[in-house]
């Protein structure tokens, strides 16, 4: 018997199933859809959002991904360490922003593609391939997806450089980009402290200030501050502490 496929086949070859995707068949964190009590009058939320305030940017020597650790559903916080910088592949990280479970499997995808085209080329991928990929999912499905994604990366021959998909699947490549609930705090911070070709110091101090005035203001941030600093000598990850004023520890 042939089973019936769902989903879509573009000319590349790349198949994506939403349908089954969202029906929570990949590791998430999705809140249970319970049906409401007409007994019960207090409003009961069922949701599988969450929000997320994630940053990246160019600097000098290559590029900076910073995101806070607090993922939200509606009022609740459902997870106070989550980890929102997602490695695709040796040189390019994504910062996600929306839906966990959409932009998680979105990064799972594309990371897979990204992997095929490595083993294929005989090289790794620029980080405009990366975009491209993330980009044409988004867009194809951005009726079913809540997914904001920001995509950055180190290339031996181009430097590094950062993308930002917003809702919608619009591809923009910027020397900064900043998504989630709490950006909406942090757009006058970052047009006045911004400088091009910061170095790797000033480009941290840059992106641990704005993930600060983020967590300060939106009631949808807080947590650490995981950051990743991708150059030529590869991905470094830092990690700063509330309780340490985030100053440290730094290098994990």
């Amino acid at each position: 018997m042939e089973m019936p496929v769902t989903g879509m086949l573009n000319e590349d070859g790349i198949h994506i199933d939403m349908d089954h995707l969202k029906n929570g068949e990949v590791k998430n964190f999705n809140v249970t859809i319970l049906p409401p009590d007409p007994s019960d009058d207090k409003s009961i939320l069922h949701t599988d959002r969450a929000r997320f305030r994630s940053m990246a940017i160019t600097f000098a020597g290559g590029v900076i991904l910073g995101a806070d650790s607090r993922t939200t559903t509606g009022a609740y916080i459902a997870n106070r360490v989550t980890d929102k910088l997602t490695r695709v592949s040796d040189t390019i990280w994504c910062c996600r922003s929306g839906s966990a479970a959409d932009t998680q499997a979105v990064a799972d995808i594309v990371s897979y593609h990204l992997g095929m085209y490595a083993t294929m080329e005989g090289k790794q991928p620029t980080v405009g391939v990366a975009a491209g990929l993330f980009q044409e999912i988004c867009y194809a499905n951005k009726e079913q997806l809540s997914a904001g994604i920001i995509i950055a990366g180190h290339h031996p021959s181009h430097g590094g450089s950062v993308y930002s998909i917003p809702l919608g699947g619009s591809l923009h490549r910027q020397s900064y980009a900043i998504g989630g609930s709490g950006s909406t705090y942090i757009y006058g911070y970052c047009d006045s402290y911004w400088k091009e070709n910061m170095s790797e110091a000033d480009g941290i101090g840059f992106v641990k200030g704005a993930l600060r005035e983020a967590i300060k203001w939106d009631g949808s941030s807080g947590g650490v501050i995981r950051m990743v600093v991708l150059t030529d000598k590869g991905a470094k990850r830092l990690l700063f502490l509330p309780d340490q004023g985030y100053e440290g520890p730094g290098d994990t």
